[in-house]
């Protein structure tokens, strides 16, 4: 049966501090992101959900349950963001990233102005993504713990960088100033990871 697991914080919680503090990281990392894990295999167990893989059954998201959808994106794009984040990251990507940004967008500083529109612009909870469909470099955001494998989302694509834009991630520290945190997080990206990524 598929069970989805939650990965293993590459870093201390205060690890990237200032810009994201440890009691954040270790109330977001070891509870909220706990309980998304443990939702969603109990939604699995309940609801004999028999897919093979993480990418089969957000490809059938849409047969699914709230409880099934929400929980799976929420173990799922937590794995994600925690790896596309590191201590002393940030700056402006190299090489391939870099070459595929520039192309896609015009500059960096393009790319960065589209990502934090679509990071202020979701309205209530939800995510802003860089995505790679066939090829095609994309920046668009998603609700609540959707993500872009979804057969529900607007947004489709291969994920390259997710920031997270639910309160819960920014609240103790930057309270409702989202704008703030939104670019510290440019100084914790992880862009080794994202480059990977770039097939």
């Amino acid at each position: 049966m598929l069970t989805f697991s939650q990965v293993p914080l590459p870093y201390a919680y205060a690890a990237l501090e200032p810009h994201i503090d440890a009691l954040t990281m270790e109330i977001h990392y070891s509870r909220h992101h706990a309980a998304y894990v443990k939702n969603v295999n109990d939604a699995i167990a309940e609801e004999k959900i028999t897919f093979k893989n993480e990418a089969d059954f957000f490809a059938n998201v849409s047969k699914l349950s709230a409880k099934a959808r929400n929980n799976g994106g929420g173990a799922w794009n937590h794995n994600f963001f925690w790896q596309v984040m590191r201590p002393g990251g940030g700056g402006k990507p190299t090489g391939k990233v870099a070459d595929a940004i520039n192309a896609a967008f015009g500059s960096f500083e393009k790319f960065q102005e589209q990502f934090n529109a679509a990071a202020m612009g979701r309205f209530g909870s939800g995510w802003a993504w860089l995505v790679n469909d066939n090829g095609t470099l994309k920046i668009g955001s998603t609700p609540n713990q959707d993500n872009p494998l979804m057969d529900v989302s607007e947004l489709k694509g291969t994920p390259l960088l997710a920031l997270d834009v639910w309160e819960h991630a920014y609240y103790l520290k930057y309270q409702n100033k989202r704008n703030e945190y939104v670019a510290a997080w440019w100084n914790v990206v992880n862009w080794d990871e994202v480059a990977k990524r770039l097939k």
